[in-house]
C-alpha cells in the first residue's frame, strides 16, 4: 500500500466540488427542521422533547444503523449510482415532510430520510480516497465536509429569505425537487476505479460482508489512535446535538427576532464554516507533514484554545461584539473538525474497508454523540422549564459544551499514537 501517490487531476477536483455540492444538499435537508424550529414547533404544537426526538433519535437511529450497511455496500457496488439512489430517496422524503400535520406525520418521513442520507458520506469518502493521494486527503476531506457548515448556513439563509415567499412547507417542497434533479445528474457519472484494485499485481477478490466486518473489528482492536479519534469525535458531537436548540435559545432567552437571527447566524455560519474547513483541511495536512504527529493533535490545540471562548459567549450581552465572535468561533471550530478526523480514520484502516469504517464512524458520531446530545438536551430543557429554572436553554448548552471537552484529551493521545499505528498498518498490508 503506497503512502503517497501522484497528484490529483483537474477532473478529480471537479468531482470533489460536485460531491461537496451534494453534501451541502444533504445537510441543508437534514438541518431544515432545526433552522425552522421557531416556525415548526408552534405550528405543529411540538414540545422540546418531541422536537428533540425528531431531530435526534427518530432520524439518527435509522441514519446510523442503515449507514453501516451502506458503508459495506460502498465497498462492493457501483458507488456513484448508490449515491444517486440515496439522494433521490432523501429528497423525495424531504418534500413529503412539508406536508406534515403533527408529530407522527413528520416522524415517519424523518425515519426514512436517514436511510437515504446514510449513503452519502461513506460512499463519497471511499471515492475520494481513490482519487486523491494520502498527502492531499485531509484537504479533500475538508473541502467535502465544507458541506456541513455551508449546508447549515444555507438552511438558515433559506429560512431568512425564502420562508417569507414560500412558507416553511414550500421550502421543503422546493429543496426536495432540487435534490431529485441532482440525483439524475449523479446517476450518469462513471464509477471511480478502486485504487487498491488497480495497483494490485493479481486480481483482487472483494471480501464478503463477514470478512469486511472482521477486518473492521481487527483494525479497531489494534489501533488505539483509531479508537481514540472516534471517541473524540463522539464527545465533540454532544454539543452539536444540543445545538439544534440554538435558534430557540436565541429567540426565547436572548431576545432576537426569529427571522433576523436566522439571517445573521446563516451568514456567520457560512463565513466561519468555510474558513474553519479550509483551516482544518490544509492546516491538518501541514501539521502532519511538519510534526509527524497525527491530525488529531492539531484538533487538540484548536479545541484547547477555542472551547473556553465558545462557553463564555453564552453569558455575554447579545448586543456585544463578543457575542457575535462567539457564534463565529463555534462554526469555525465545527468546520475544523471534519477534514482532520475523517482523513485520520481512513488512513488507519486497510483500503478495502474504508467505506465501512467511515459508516461505522458516522454511526458512532450520530447514534451516541448526536443522539445523546439532542435527545438529552430536549428532555433537560423541558424538565428545567417545568421546574421553573431560569434560562434552561443556556444551562443545557453550557453543560453539553463542558461534556464535549472530553474530546480534548482523546485527540491529544490519538495524535501522539497516530504515526506508530499507521506504520504498523502499512507494514501489515505490504
Amino acid at each position: 500500500m503506497n503512502q503517497d501517490n501522484a497528484g490529483a487531476s483537474a477532473r478529480d477536483y471537479g468531482f470533489l466540488m460536485f460531491l461537496t455540492l451534494l453534501n451541502v444538499m444533504n445537510f441543508v435537508d437534514r438541518q431544515l427542521l432545526a433552522s425552522f424550529a421557531n416556525w415548526i414547533v408552534p405550528d405543529l404544537g411540538l414540545t422540546n422533547t418531541q422536537f428533540g426526538l425528531l431531530t435526534g433519535l427518530i432520524f439518527i437511529i435509522f441514519y446510523s444503523v442503515a449507514g453501516l450497511f451502506m458503508g459495506v455496500l460502498a465497498d462492493k457496488v457501483n458507488r456513484t449510482r448508490l449515491i444517486a439512489g440515496g439522494l433521490a430517496l432523501w429528497s423525495t422524503l424531504t418534500a413529503l415532510s412539508g406536508a406534515a400535520k403533527g408529530f407522527l406525520s413528520l416522524a415517519v418521513p424523518r425515519l426514512f430520510i436517514g436511510v437515504g442520507e446514510s449513503i452519502m458520506t461513506p460512499t463519497s469518502m471511499s471515492l475520494l480516497a481513490d482519487r486523491f493521494p494520502s498527502s492531499r486527503l485531509g484537504f479533500a476531506s475538508g473541502v467535502y465536509y465544507m458541506g456541513v457548515p455551508v449546508g447549515v448556513a444555507a438552511s438558515l439563509i433559506v429560512v431568512a429569505y425564502m420562508e417569507p415567499i414560500l412558507g416553511w412547507r414550500g421550502c421543503f417542497y422546493a429543496l426536495g425537487g432540487v435534490g431529485v434533479l441532482l440525483a439524475i445528474v449523479m446517476f450518469f457519472i462513471k464509477e471511480t476505479p478502486r485504487k487498491h484494485e488497480v495497483e494490485a499485481t493479481e486480481p483482487v477478490e472483494k471480501p464478503s460482508v463477514r470478512e469486511i466486518l472482521q477486518i473492521l473489528f481487527d483494525a479497531l482492536r489494534r489501533s488505539p489512535a483509531l479508537t481514540m479519534t472516534i471517541g473524540g469525535g463522539v464527545a465533540f458531537h454532544f454539543i452539536l446535538g444540543a445545538a439544534v436548540f440554538e435558534q430557540l435559545w436565541f429567540v426565547e432567552e436572548r431576545g432576537f427576532d426569529r427571522t433576523e437571527i436566522a439571517e445573521l447566524t446563516g451568514w456567520i455560519a457560512l463565513v466561519g464554516g468555510i474558513l474553519g474547513n479550509l483551516f482544518g483541511g490544509v492546516g491538518g495536512d501541514a501539521f502532519l507533514r511538519k510534526t509527524g504527529m497525527g491530525r488529531p493533535m492539531f484538533l487538540f490545540w484548536i479545541m484547547l484554545l477555542l472551547t473556553p471562548l465558545t462557553i463564555a459567549y453564552r453569558f455575554v450581552d447579545p448586543a456585544s461584539l463578543m457575542f457575535m465572535v462567539g457564534i463565529f468561533l463555534g462554526y469555525f471550530q465545527l468546520g475544523c473538525f471534519y477534514g482532520p478526523t475523517f482523513s485520520t480514520v481512513q488512513e488507519l484502516v486497510p483500503p478495502q474497508i474504508r467505506g465501512t469504517l467511515v459508516a461505522f464512524y458516522i454511526l458512532s458520531l450520530n447514534l451516541v454523540g448526536l443522539g445523546i446530545g439532542v435527545t438529552g438536551a430536549g428532555y433537560a430543557i423541558d424538565w428545567m422549564a417545568e421546574a421553573g429554572v431560569a434560562e434552561p436553554y443556556t444551562i443545557t448548552l453550557v453543560v453539553f459544551s463542558i461534556v464535549s471537552a472530553l474530546a480534548i484529551p482523546l485527540f491529544y493521545f490519538a495524535g501522539r499514537r497516530f504515526e506508530k499505528d499507521r506504520a504498523a498498518l502499512y507494514a501489515s498490508v505490504n
